[in-house]
């Protein structure tokens, strides 16, 4: 596929020889290329090709997102992954996920799940002020908590029944505040990209060794997507006992 819809804008990953007419035949506000990203926010260089605005509101398994292309980026393949995780959280829990973004997670556990709270944890501004309106947006002020602030500080303050770890690239180095949060009996959901031969075993051994000396039950394995040649974005979904 050239393109996908987010919202009313459709999102190019390759060059089409039409944007105008793709924008017509679509009845879609704008038509933009992402061109890169960049920085440890990770923020999008952004080209629009036809019609104007970077900005929409997207709806997704019964949740609303503003969101604005130009800021922050919205994976389409965590879209499975978006619709399990509030599956699995218990009446009650406390849910830490210390990569809220613009809630792409903490808003769906909180529409179809019934948790006691969750701790929404984002370092980047303008994801921050995404997220907060997201929240508003979903009326699930009195759930989420949302902390701007780096992770691996705020984290391990908090004491979770589960972790969310939604983030690829470096999640390994915030293993340590993951386990410093969670309780006993917790359960961590945790992101990594890993080549193919050991795609699963070696997040696996860094979560085992950021656990040490408490014990890791592996409870679930999934791939998400193709990440590059050879390379897999899989998650990993342990009890930490």
């Amino acid at each position: 596929m050239k393109w996908t819809r987010i919202g009313d804008i459709i999102v190019l990953n390759r060059e089409v020889d039409d944007p105008e007419g793709l924008l017509e035949r679509e009845g879609a506000r704008s038509v933009i290329r992402v061109e890169g990203i960049h920085g440890p926010l990770r923020r999008p260089r952004v080209r629009v090709m036809a019609g104007s605005g970077t900005e929409t509101v997207h709806k997704e398994n019964g949740c609303l997102f503003r969101i604005d292309l130009s800021r922050v980026m919205w994976s389409r393949g965590n879209i499975n992954e978006r619709i399990r995780i509030p599956s699995l959280v218990r009446e009650g829990e406390t849910v830490v996920d210390m990569f809220a973004g613009i809630g792409y997670f903490s808003i769906p556990v909180a529409v179809h799940s019934d948790p006691g709270r969750v701790y929404s944890v984002e370092l980047n501004p303008d994801s921050f002020e995404l997220l907060k309106s997201n929240i508003a947006l979903n009326r699930v002020e009195g759930i989420i908590e949302p902390i701007l602030g780096d992770c691996r500080e705020v984290a391990p303050e908090l004491d979770a029944d589960r972790v969310i770890m939604g983030y690829v690239g470096r999640t390994h180095h915030f293993l340590d505040a993951a386990m410093e949060c969670v309780r006993d009996g917790g359960v961590i959901h945790y992101h990594e990209t890993a080549p193919e031969a050991i795609r699963f075993s070696r997040p696996l051994r860094r979560i085992e060794r950021a656990a040490h000396p408490r014990r890791v039950s592996l409870l679930d394995r999934r791939v998400i997507k193709k990440y590059s040649p050879g390379v897999w974005h899989v998650v990993l979904d342990v009890r930490v006992h």
